[in-house]
C-alpha cells in the first residue's frame, strides 16, 4: 500500500502545473497546515513539506507521508485610460481571467534511519504566473500610429488573446540530523523544473534582439539545480525557532523565449530566506510567526527595468539593436520586481484530541512600482495582505485530514503608460485578488 500511495503522490505533482502568484509570484505557504497559518512554517514540524520551507524540521516529523491538492483561483483585469493625448484612441481594458482555476499539487514523505536522522522529499508548486486577456480591445491602425483600418487587437497592440503562463514545480530531496535532543540541522538539494508560454505579443518584436522567440512559440520548459540549508531549534519545551536559507535555483534557458526575457532567455528561481518562532502559550494555543526575503531583483528577466534606455527599435518587424532590447544581455528589459519582505503569521488550536484549528495572516510588500505596470499587465502580482484559515481532523485509524483556505484582498496599481518604442501616453492600472482552497492526506507509519 506505502508504495502504491508513494507512485499516485508522485505523478499527483508531475500533472499539468498552476499559477500561483500570492507572495510576489511564490505561494503564500507550502502544505495545507502552513497555509491555514497564513504560511508560517519555519518552526513548525506538523508536516512532511519542510523541504519547501526549512528542511531541519523533519528530522522531528518522523515517519509520515503527505498528499494534497490546492483550488487557487485568482482575479486579474488591466485598463489603460487617457491615452493618445486624452484622446482614448489607445483606452481599453480586459479581464485577464479566460483561465481562471487551477489546482497545484503538494506531495511529502519522510523515513526515519535512525533516531537523530531523517531522509525525506517535499515536492510544491514553488510559484508561477498566469494571465489570459481576450483581444479586440484596440484597433491596429491607431496602434501603430496610424489611422483607424477597422483590425481590431489585443491590449498591447498584439494579435488574438494576450498573456503569459508560467509555472514552477519544486523537488526538494531532504537529509535531516539532530546534533543534540532538541536542535537539528537540514539540507535539501532543490530540483527546479518550470513551463511557460508566451502569446498575444507580436508588437514587441521591434524592440527585441530576437524577434522570431518574443511571442507564440508554445510551451517551453527549463530545470535547474539549487540548494536549501536549515537549522531547527527547541529552545524550552513551549518555544522553538527555525531559520533556512535557500540559493537562488540556476535554470536552464528558455531557448524558444530567448527574444523575450534578459540574458537570452534565462529566468531563474530566486534566492531567499527566512526566519521563524512557534510558542506554545497553553497545551492547546500555538502562536507562530515567520519572516521571510525574496530577492527577486536578483533575477535579471524579473528584476531588470521594464524600460530601460539602449534600445533602438526596428520598425516593423525587429530586431532591436542594443543591450536595452527584450532578450539582449546586461541592462534588457525586464518585469521591474523589487526584493520584498513577508510577514507570516499563525494561530493553532488544538480543540481535542481529533480538530486543530488554524487561522493566520500574511502581508508582503509589493514588487511591482508604478513605473513598471506596463510590462506587468502580463503579470500582475500586486496582493499584499492574505486571510486564512483551515483545520486538521484525524481519522480513525490516526490519518489526517487536512483543509486550508486562503483570500488575498484585491490590490491595484496604476502607473504611466509605458510601452517601450512608441507613446501610448495615459494611465494603465492592474489588479489582482485570489482565492484557494486546499485538502491534503497525512499518514504517520
Amino acid at each position: 500500500m506505502k508504495n502504491s500511495l508513494l507512485a499516485l503522490a508522485v505523478a499527483a505533482a508531475l500533472a499539468p502545473l498552476a499559477a500561483h502568484a500570492t507572495d510576489g509570484y511564490f505561494p503564500h505557504g507550502h502544505g495545507m497546515k502552513a497555509k491555514g497559518m497564513g504560511g508560517a512554517a519555519m518552526a513548525m514540524t506538523g508536516d512532511t513539506m519542510g523541504g519547501a520551507d526549512n528542511p531541519a524540521t523533519m528530522v522531528f516529523v518522523g515517519n509520515r507521508l503527505d498528499v494534497g491538492i490546492d483550488w487557487f483561483r485568482p482575479d486579474r483585469s488591466a485598463k489603460r485610460e487617457g491615452s493618445a493625448g486624452g484622446t482614448g484612441f489607445l483606452d481599453g481594458s480586459a479581464d485577464g481571467n479566460e483561465r481562471q482555476n487551477f489546482f497545484v499539487p503538494e506531495f511529502g514523505y519522510n523515513k526515519m534511519l535512525s533516531p537523530d536522522l531523517s531522509l525525506g522529499i517535499s515536492v510544491v508548486g514553488h510559484g508561477g504566473m498566469n494571465t489570459d486577456y481576450p483581444g479586440g480591445q484596440l484597433d491596429q491602425g491607431v496602434c501603430q500610429g496610424g489611422a483607424p483600418n477597422g483590425v481590431r487587437v489585443n491590449l498591447l497592440c498584439g494579435q488574438g488573446n494576450l498573456g503569459v503562463d508560467l509555472a514552477q514545480l519544486v523537488f526538494a530531496p531532504t537529509l535531516a540530523y539532530k546534533f543534540s535532543p532538541a536542535h537539528s540541522f537540514g539540507v535539501a538539494p532543490l530540483i527546479g523544473y518550470q513551463r511557460f508560454k508566451a502569446y498575444g505579443l507580436q508588437a514587441f518584436a521591434p524592440i527585441s534582439s530576437d524577434p522570431a522567440n518574443v511571442s507564440n512559440r508554445g510551451y517551453d520548459d527549463a530545470w535547474g539545480l539549487g540548494l536549501r540549508l536549515g537549522y531547527y531549534g527547541r529552545l524550552t519545551p513551549a518555544v522553538a525557532v527555525g531559520a533556512a536559507y535557500a540559493t537562488k535555483i540556476d535554470m536552464q534557458e528558455f531557448d524558444k523565449y530567448r527574444g523575450l526575457f534578459a540574458e537570452r532567455g534565462d529566468f531563474d528561481m530566486p534566492e531567499n530566506y527566512g526566519i521563524g518562532i512557534a510558542f506554545s502559550a497553553t497545551p492547546k494555543l500555538m502562536i507562530a510567526a515567520d519572516y521571510m526575503r525574496i530577492n527577486y531583483s536578483k533575477v535579471a528577466s524579473v528584476g531588470n527595468q521594464s524600460n530601460p534606455p539602449g534600445c533602438a527599435p526596428t520598425l516593423p518587424a525587429g530586431p532591436g539593436v542594443g543591450p536595452g532590447c527584450l532578450g539582449a544581455s546586461g541592462s534588457s528589459i525586464g518585469f521591474g520586481w523589487d526584493d520584498v519582505n513577508v510577514i507570516k503569521l499563525g494561530i493553532e488550536y488544538h480543540w481535542d484530541s481529533r480538530l486543530t484549528l488554524r487561522t493566520g495572516y500574511n502581508h508582503t510588500d509589493n514588487p511591482i512600482q508604478a513605473r513598471d505596470v506596463t510590462f506587468n499587465i502580463l503579470a500582475p502580482g500586486v496582493v499584499q495582505d492574505h486571510v486564512t484559515a483551515g483545520f486538521t481532523y484525524t481519522l480513525q485509524g490516526g490519518s489526517e485530514i487536512t483543509m486550508a483556505y486562503m483570500h488575498a484582498f484585491e490590490k491595484s496599481v496604476s502607473g504611466p503608460a509605458t510601452n517601450p518604442y512608441f507613446n501610448v501616453g495615459g494611465t494603465e492600472t492592474i489588479t489582482l485578488s485570489e482565492d484557494s482552497l486546499g485538502i491534503a492526506w497525512g499518514w504517520k507509519f
